[in-house]
């Protein structure tokens, strides 16, 4: 495993100030959240797939609007099934239950919601042509799966990501672009230094940006108002736009 499985660091985190400006619609019976680009292009999309906090956590929306105000069109499914896991939970909250269920949220279901999401978005309404997936902790071994060849994602950016497999990244045929922490307990030095040596191997282009003092989940919960967090927060946003632009788009 190039990253440990989800922990109690997943779940915790400050709420952001912001209004989200996008919208929720239904894809199926899966609840989404949609920001469109300025020119309501909709022939690239970025997949946001989220922390355990899920589609509905204003967080997550507010970043999903920073995509689109940097010209993207973007989709955030709900991967949960109205199931996400609320934030701030105690120390002694079962995340292995919540994960193995029942209902359960392993591949099993969660990939079958993605897959969904991306045939809908590739159909006659919304045109998508090319898709670039954005993963937070849980949702980056989605992004990694998702750079399989045949499973459609074209470009992957994650942020201090949980959960993946060494063999789920051996095998990616695309760019990807990771943000670590310098403190993270589910992706330390050791599988940091793993998942270079599997990407240099894989021939794809990628980047491994590291950003001092900072923990698990400062890219989408960390406290913004101690300033060594939000630069790490905002150049990580900048890291994924920046390889969006370059590797991304048309």
């Amino acid at each position: 495993m190039t990253s440990h499985q989800p922990a109690q660091c997943c779940t915790v985190g400050v709420k952001h100030e912001g209004k989200s400006t996008g919208e929720m619609k239904k894809i199926g019976d899966i609840e989404t959240y949609f920001a469109y680009p300025k020119d309501k292009q909709t022939s690239t999309c970025i997949l946001i797939l989220t922390d355990v906090i899920g589609h509905a956590f204003v967080n997550a929306q507010l970043i999903a609007d920073q995509f689109a105000a940097s010209g993207y069109f973007v989709c955030m499914p709900d991967l949960f099934q109205g199931d996400p896991i609320p934030l701030n939970r105690p120390a002694d909250y079962d995340l292995h239950k919540w994960l193995n269920g029942p209902p359960g949220h392993l591949p099993n279901t969660i990939d079958p919601i993605i897959e969904e999401v991306m045939k809908v978005l590739r159909g006659s309404e919304y045109g998508v042509k090319r898709f670039g997936a954005v993963g937070y902790c849980f949702g980056a071994k989605y992004v990694v799966r998702g750079l399989k060849e045949g499973r459609g994602v074209d470009v992957g950016y994650v942020a201090h990501p949980s959960f993946v497999e060494a063999d789920e990244l051996k095998v990616i045929k695309g760019p990807l672009s990771i943000a670590a922490a310098e403190t993270d307990r589910l992706f330390p030095a050791e599988k940091r230094h793993e998942s270079e040596e599997i990407l240099k191997n894989t021939k794809q282009p990628y980047q491994v940006n590291l950003y001092s003092h900072v923990a698990h989940g400062f890219a989408i919960r960390a406290n913004v108002e101690k300033k060594v967090n939000k630069f790490a927060k905002e150049q990580a946003f900048n890291q994924a736009v920046q390889w969006f632009d370059e590797h991304l788009k048309m």
